[in-house]
């Protein structure tokens, strides 16, 4: 991955009519923040939405890099989707219980990323990486989009 990098992260019960901001927000995050590298996971409603703003995206953009969060590739076979430059693999998750393996693999997203886009209204592991995130966004480590 080369340049600025955004994780996208979002509640698996999220509501469809959020594309349409979510949609402004990546467009936002490449032509004013200079955005090249998008992740994302694969579980729920929000990830089924990001992959596909973002293979959308990739059609306007051809120079972005889309990446596939897989927390669980080395018990699972994680294909990317369409249109999509790979996977990503966190260093040190294999040492980590299945049952953390996404919260783990969220934390370390923030932890190397420059931007992050979310949408989170419910408690749950989402709300606890939002939290964190904006604790480093304080930091000047992060920058935290709300839809």
């Amino acid at each position: 991955m080369n340049g600025k990098s955004c994780f996208l992260i979002g509640n698996r019960h999220t509501p469809s009519n959020i594309r349409e901001p979510l949609a402004e927000a990546v467009e936002t995050h490449i032509t004013e923040y200079g955005v090249t590298t998008f992740t994302v996971g694969k579980y729920g409603n929000f990830d089924s939405m990001a992959i596909g703003v973002l293979r959308e995206a990739k059609k306007r953009h051809n120079d972005i890099e889309l990446y596939l969060l897989a927390p669980y590739a080395l018990t699972q076979k994680t294909d990317k989707p369409e249109s999509f430059d790979g996977t990503i693999y966190p260093d040190g998750l294999e040492k980590v219980p299945l049952r953390l393996a996404i919260p783990q693999a969220n934390r370390y997203m923030v932890q190397n990323s420059n931007y992050l886009i979310t949408y989170c209204h419910h408690i749950g592991n989402t709300r606890n990486i939002v939290e964190y995130a904006q604790k480093r966004e304080k930091k000047g480590l992060i920058k935290v989009t709300l839809l």
